[in-house]
């Protein structure tokens, strides 16, 4: 099999889903409307707060979903699939609908980020894809917009092209740390794909190939004068990388009338070396020289760097950033909520677990956030069913789904609906925004939390309240399976 008949991500399915497809077909549950939510259980990190992404991707699988001849010869080779399905699958086309929370906005757990009604094979085709979109971008953006809060208004560049987890995690996590903040990235393609504004300059290669460090430096100030940051610890950072980049500026740039130009520290003390290099290039006369640092960064080193005085204009982040290290995985989850009657009546469906934070939030939802008027904060969001409005003209009131006695009256507040129509009826309906929207979009709704939710440790509790209805609908599915 070649390498394009194996990137139809139609086939980018857990095999259940097929083997489930196919009993679905055979019990004659094909057409049966569906209900699943997609929702994350825990922020990494122990953090306040996610940031949702992943939704451009979706999109587009959604759009060119097909399985071809190739992909139905493989499955009849498992001779586990009947004949009825793979006609199905010959034929296949998403027809029905999803609704997600736009990339960008802050999410919480337990909260439905994209809800797909649609037949029951289709619906359960489309989960592992659904999933590794959501998840893998979400957690990128997540990660991303914490360090570039660290980063206390300095830029922020991701650099984790050679060190994420396969090509997508670089070529998508780049738009993903874009989303969350990063003002570029080193990955050429994301920008060729995406829009992610890529830039670099040079590797210590670039150095060592030269005779000398100041003939490296002097080379490339000729060669790009608008764009000379010199990476000055090949050697010594401050007994020749310093005075070196001083020297090439002086004789290559200044008579150009240029000013602006920078240095890159990737290794060292990154404080002790920063400071001594800002109060090297200031006392010559090249206070405009930005100073950028690398090397293994994430938002506690970032954040310590600043509180010891580091002089760092810029950062570039790679590994822990394009991976999440510290906890790479976003956990988000598919799960059945509601299926339709053969009347068209929504019936609610409920998971149970010993484990209380697995038992899922049943029915067809919707989410609203609950914006405090006065100061524009986020106070809260509420899950509702779908048939139910809030009305912000009038007090509502929220309490807390596992404490019920903790309950907060709002006045004054304003109300959004936080999930938007994307396909209903199989057609797309969603005008995607231009990537600089979206990053523009996240750093608007950030803004809009509370400090408090962004610490990085021992962030305040956001609240996710059930409705009185869906509560109750909750309540009464659990009796009913306690019973059972």
């Amino acid at each position: 099999m070649n390498t394009k008949q194996k990137l139809n991500m139609s086939m980018l399915c857990d095999f259940y889903e097929l083997t489930m497809g196919n009993g679905y077909l055979q019990a004659g549950l094909q057409d049966r409307m569906t209900y699943f939510d997609v929702f994350f259980r825990s922020v990494p990190d122990k953090g306040g707060f996610a940031i949702c992404a992943g939704l451009e991707q979706l999109i587009e699988y959604i759009l060119d979903l097909h399985f071809d001849e190739d992909d139905i010869a493989y499955l009849r080779e498992k001779d586990l699939f009947s004949e009825e399905f793979l006609d199905y699958l010959r034929n296949f086309r998403f027809t029905g609908d999803i609704w997600a929370i736009p990339e960008g906005t802050p999410i919480f757990p337990q909260e439905p980020v994209v809800t797909v009604r649609a037949p029951a094979v289709q619906a359960q085709l489309i989960e592992t894809f659904t999933l590794l979109a959501v998840n893998h971008q979400s957690l990128i953006a997540t990660k991303a917009n914490r360090i570039v809060r660290a980063a206390e208004g300095r830029v922020v560049l991701e650099f984790g092209s050679r060190r994420a987890q396969g090509t997508d995690g670089a070529i998508t996590g780049a738009r993903a740390a874009y989303i969350g903040g990063c003002a570029g990235t080193a990955c050429t393609i994301s920008d060729q794909l995406y829009g992610v504004p890529a830039g670099g300059t040079m590797a210590h290669a670039w150095v060592q190939m030269f005779d000398s460090q100041y003939e490296a430096f002097q080379t490339y100030c000729r060669l790009y004068p608008h764009n000379a940051t010199l990476l000055v610890d090949t050697y010594n950072t401050l007994k020749s990388g310093v005075p070196d980049a001083i020297r090439a500026f002086d004789e290559v740039l200044k008579p150009m009338g240029i000013t602006q130009c920078g240095i890159r520290l990737d290794s060292g003390d990154i404080a002790y070396l920063t400071q001594k290099a800002r109060k090297m290039l200031d006392d010559a006369g090249w206070t405009g020289c930005k100073i950028s640092a690398s090397n293994s960064l994430d938002e506690y080193l970032i954040r310590d760097l600043l509180h010891q005085g580091a002089q760092i204009d810029l950062f570039g982040v790679g590994e822990r950033m394009i991976t999440a290290s510290s906890q790479p995985v976003f956990g988000g989850v598919y799960k059945l909520v509601a299926v339709e009657s053969g009347d068209g009546t929504i019936l609610p469906k409920i998971k149970v677990s010993e484990n209380v934070d697995k038992i899922t939030n049943p029915h067809f939802k919707k989410v609203y956030r609950i914006f405090d008027k006065a100061t524009g904060k986020a106070e809260a969001d509420y899950i509702a069913v779908w048939d139910e409005t809030v009305d912000d003209s009038k007090p509502l009131e929220l309490f807390d789904p596992r404490s019920t006695w903790k309950r907060k009256t709002y006045q004054d507040f304003t109300v959004k609906p936080l999930q938007v129509p994307v396909f209903l009826g199989g057609k797309l309906v969603y005008e995607r925004p231009p990537l600089q929207d979206i990053q523009a979009y996240c750093r608007e709704q950030v803004e809009s939390l509370w400090d408090e939710v962004k610490r990085f440790e021992n962030p305040h509790k956001y609240y996710v309240d059930l409705s009185q209805k869906l509560w109750d609908i909750k309540q009464t599915l659990l009796r009913e399976r306690a019973q059972v």
